[in-house]
């Protein structure tokens, strides 16, 4: 048993290793110069450039405007991924708990034209949201950014089997000591649905934080810009004999990977009990 437990840390390290070497090996790239990245390719030493890439892509205005900063497109990240994953628990809870507890007619049928939203891609139904967003007057706002989106049968799926697994006689009990609907909702529901909260609210915030195709058809302004259009427009600077600054593109990505990773350690423990915890 001990020799079999050996080889599944192995496999288990080597499987790390795998997934750790494409992010160490840009982190290293990016502490080179960008002359440098362009004539001998990726990098796996350390570099002396570490400091001013790093400063310039977090506090250099640039961009077209000369006005947008790394820091400005990390907070613009960061509000599109808190703004997704809030606002999607909130109306996921709100849809689910009707469905399940208020029993209206035909309430399964509407959970499953929910449900079947799943089949159609931002890709397919972005075309038309453009043009809803368009005609209110929200293109370049964080409201046109965020509330079109905030519909999310996923979350809708999680919390309603979540819901349904909760015992009936919590809520013949809070009948009993007269909490109505509002009350019940507030003080049971949501303190016992912590860990599925924190399970949707990092799905949906790496959701949010690595949209690229949607801000990039609600914004024209470099005020809305987010990291991974960032690092888009880094690259698509070629012109005569100026190349890319590659290792600011790297920063970048480092950068972008960060806040989803420090999320995902932080509430990794309720992550796995809201996905996997049933009984209550």
């Amino acid at each position: 048993m001990a020799r079999f437990r050996f080889l599944d840390h192995v496999i288990l390290i080597l499987g790390a290793a795998l997934m750790i070497s494409p992010v160490a090996i840009a982190f290293l790239t990016s502490t080179h110069e960008a002359v440098e990245i362009h004539r001998n390719g990726l990098m796996a030493t350390w570099g002396d450039n570490f400091l001013d890439t790093y400063g310039t892509v977090l506090t250099k205005e640039g961009g077209f405007t000369g006005q947008i900063t790394g820091m400005r497109m990390m907070l613009n990240s960061m509000i599109l991924g808190i703004g997704f994953a809030v606002g999607k628990i909130v109306l996921s809870m709100l849809a689910a708990y009707a469905i399940v507890y208020f029993r209206f007619r035909m309430g399964t049928f509407f959970f499953w034209v929910i449900f079947t939203t799943l089949l159609l891609p931002l890709e397919v139904r972005i075309v038309p949201s453009y043009e809803v967003v368009q005609k209110l007057g929200l293109l370049n706002s964080y409201t046109g950014l965020i509330i079109p989106l905030l519909a999310s049968a996923t979350g809708t799926f999680y919390f309603r089997q979540f819901f349904k697994s909760v015992p009936d006689e919590l809520l013949e009990a809070a009948r009993i000591d007269g909490a109505g609907p509002f009350k019940f909702f507030i003080d049971i529901l949501v303190p016992i649905s912590k860990p599925m909260i924190a399970a949707i609210f990092i799905i949906m915030f790496v959701y949010g934080w690595n949209q690229y195709l949607w801000p990039m058809m609600m914004t024209t302004d470099e005020q809305y810009f987010t990291l991974v259009r960032g690092i888009k427009q880094i690259l698509l600077v070629w012109v005569g004999a100026q190349i890319p600054d590659y290792n600011e593109a790297f920063a970048l990505a480092i950068l972008a990977m960060l806040p989803p990773v420090l999320v995902v350690v932080v509430f990794q423990r309720w992550f796995i009990k809201g996905l996997t915890e049933s009984d209550k």
